[in-house]
């Protein structure tokens, strides 16, 4: 007794140390136990397999969605024009025109309604033998598409072989000189080589003129207008006041150029059905 009295501290502490290696023996102990509690755990919770769902029903939805899509769309734009009206314009007449495309009236609205090839026409009217014993043609030109009025009847020349005329020259003679059945001449504008004949005349297309009206004004109608039509000093083409001059007329369409500014503007042409 008087042992544990002198010695308690120190019997305390070897207690306590007793205690606390017992502690962590029992630690060790417990260590492979938790770790095997914690795997049990992991295999029946986290690793469980998880139940299917059962699939989801989406036919409200899909009914919806093909509702959507066949309904009525309401359009505000091209046809009721509630965001962007629509121009009218009154006319000379004093009706009103609905300007829905910007070609219903103005030089866009103009329609073609003929366009006429216009010719050269060269003849072999005769032949006959000069007194040197060399032959002499008398041959017919006519130039439709000529500016002048006074150039476009036909005019009559003489021409012999190799000799350059103001139109051509005639470079063969085939058949009898003073009765040949055909004659080759080369232009001079384009050096093209051409058979003529008594029976088959040359005709060649040397441009166009039109027949062209505007719509919006029934009045106004223009014919047989070839290119230069409307320039200073001519008749004037005026499609809603604005003043336009004939610039080039091909077998698909008439150019019309503003004179105010030279804007061209090609109108197809638009034959009667």
């Amino acid at each position: 007794m008087e042992f544990i009295k002198k010695h308690y501290e120190k019997v305390l502490l070897g207690v306590v140390l007793l205690g606390l290696a017992a502690g962590a023996v029992f630690l060790i102990l417990m260590i492979p136990a938790e770790r095997a509690a914690q795997l049990e755990l992991v295999d029946t919770i986290i690793k469980k397999p998880g139940k299917q769902l059962p699939p989801l029903d989406l036919g409200k939805q899909a009914a919806l969605i093909g509702h959507a899509a066949g309904a009525d769309c309401l359009d505000l734009a091209s046809t009721n024009k509630v965001f962007n009206p629509l121009q009218w314009q009154r006319m000379t007449d004093g009706s009103l025109k609905k300007i829905v495309f910007g070609n219903e009236v103005g030089v866009g609205a103009v329609v073609v309604s003929k366009i006429t090839p216009l010719y050269t026409i060269i003849t072999l009217d005769s032949a006959t033998m000069t007194a040197d014993g060399s032959a002499r043609y008398l041959i017919g030109v006519e130039r439709e598409a000529a500016a002048k009025v006074s150039q476009r009847g036909k005019k009559q020349a003489g021409a012999t072989l190799n000799a350059k005329t103001e139109t051509f020259v005639i470079r063969e003679v085939k058949g009898s000189p003073d009765n040949p059945t055909e004659l080759v001449l080369e232009m001079n504008d384009t050096g093209d080589r051409l058979p003529l004949s008594k029976e088959k005349p040359i005709r060649r297309v040397d441009g166009y003129m039109a027949d062209f009206n505007y719509p919006p004004e029934l009045s106004k109608k223009w014919k047989d207008q070839r290119v230069g039509a409307g320039a200073p000093g001519m008749l004037p083409i005026t499609i809603a006041g604005e003043s336009y001059i004939v610039v080039a007329i091909n077998k698909n369409e008439v150019v019309l150029s503003a004179r105010s500014n030279n804007k061209k503007t090609p109108r197809p042409y638009s034959p009667a059905p």
